[in-house]
């Protein structure tokens, strides 16, 4: 028996830092995203969320590769490599960004809950009760202060919200030969309900699953674990396993609406209307599903996001990653209460969380600078100096991250 448990714990802790990305990745932002291209193109856009989960998982390796050659994790190196500014520029800008995550995340997560208590409850139950219990929650998991319990936990929500998504798939995926040809790269000539085309869909699609946030908090994931170049194939495998769960769940949710809402034409213009409109579709049973699998997205997401800083100054500063000192509690505490701000303000979630995810546009394409800098320097990388091959890639989704950039800040000062 207990060689058993002995098993099942060691191959636990092989996958526990591909979980913790995987509910960093996967959250309420990227639902509504796939959702919402779901619902509006079908699973025409089916082939963007091949290209990104492939670019995140290059993006992944090769950070990782460098915290495993060097034994710096991704901060450590902008701060002693490049400069002190470019350290602090990412700390500042994550931060700003996953601020207003926790804002966008807490509010679409509350009002789901809301319309889904609709269903038992006359009238429902107010989105601030549902706001201040998952804070709390989140709250009282932080409280214990050791990462392997976050990161066990994560692991939990994250397979309910795989399972819920998974089963969601198979009751109201569309016709196979639709998801087949939604791997063919194409741009629909459909236009959205909002005159501005599929473009700043895609750009939406790319900008919550390549996500800088993630790759840079890998590298202290990396460090943690103790990962040398002699553990590539371990990180490799960790990365996969991640990267193909971010796929599979990402298709089921854009599979979801594509099979419900696009053949019906109604659109979606905020992640509790796939609720409200699922029940006449496909039934209760299907539409609580659906509802469960996002509140379990959006609390899998707030774990990371609420530690963001900590772990981020932290790694900066090199100090010890002690989350149950004073400072670090009122830090996450007040950053958890920013969850309140869309219930209490009715503000919209949805807005708030497109405003959020412009900041990660910025970012993105210093976190692709910075790897090409860093992983073509041979008196730190030696013999794992970064290969002809692996620069051409990198340039390709730097140019890409660029052009990404310009379209998301453009839609959203549109939005503005």
């Amino acid at each position: 028996m207990n060689s058993i448990k002995n098993r099942i714990a060691k191959g636990l802790a092989l996958i526990l830092p591909g979980i913790f990305l995987l509910g960093f990745n996967i959250g309420t932002g990227s639902v509504t995203a796939m959702a919402k291209a779901g619902a509006t193109y079908g699973m025409s856009l089916l082939w963007t969320i091949v290209a990104s989960c492939l670019a995140t998982f290059f993006m992944i390796n090769l950070y990782s590769r460098y915290t495993m050659v060097t034994g710096e994790t991704a901060l450590q190196a902008f701060r002693k490599h490049i400069h002190p500014a470019v350290g602090i520029f990412f700390i500042v800008a994550l931060t700003t960004g996953v601020m207003g995550s926790v804002m966008g995340v807490m509010g679409i997560v509350a009002d789901i809950s809301f319309v889904w208590s609709k269903s038992f409850i006359p009238g429902g139950i107010s989105p601030i009760y549902f706001a201040a219990f998952y804070i709390a929650l989140v709250y009282i998991i932080f409280w214990k202060g050791e990462t392997k319990f976050f990161e066990r936990t994560l692991a939990v929500i994250v397979a309910i919200m795989s399972a819920a998504f998974l089963v969601n798939f198979f009751i109201l995926m569309p016709p196979p030969v639709e998801i087949f040809n939604g791997l063919i790269p194409n741009i629909p000539d459909v236009i959205d309900e909002q005159g501005k085309g599929p473009f700043l869909v895609i750009a939406s699609l790319i900008g919550t699953t390549v996500f800088s946030g993630l790759f840079i908090i890998r590298t202290t994931l990396v460090k943690e674990a103790g990962w040398t170049i002699k553990d590539a194939k371990t990180q490799r495998n960790d990365a996969i396993f991640s990267v193909s769960l971010m796929f599979v769940i990402s298709m089921s949710v854009m599979a979801a609406a594509a099979g419900t809402l696009y053949p019906e034409g109604l659109g979606l213009s905020r992640a509790s209307q796939m609720i409200e409109l699922l029940v006449p579709l496909a039934g209760k049973m299907a539409a609580s599903i659906f509802a469960f699998g996002i509140i379990s997205a959006g609390v899998s997401s707030q774990f990371p996001n609420v530690l963001m800083l900590p772990w981020l100054l932290c790694d900066y500063n090199q100090s010890p990653r002690e989350m149950k000192l004073p400072k670090y509690r009122i830090i996450v505490l007040l950053i958890s209460l920013l969850g309140l701000v869309v219930p209490v303000f009715d503000a919209p979630p949805v807005f708030v969380m497109i405003v959020s995810q412009a900041f990660n546009s910025v970012i993105l394409p210093l976190t692709v600078g910075s790897i090409i800098y860093l992983g073509n320097r041979k008196d730190l990388m030696g013999k794992y100096q970064f290969s002809l091959f692996t620069n051409i890639i990198l340039t390709l989704i730097l140019a890409f991250s660029v052009f990404t950039s310009y379209i998301g800040i453009n839609g959203v000062l549109q939005l503005i």
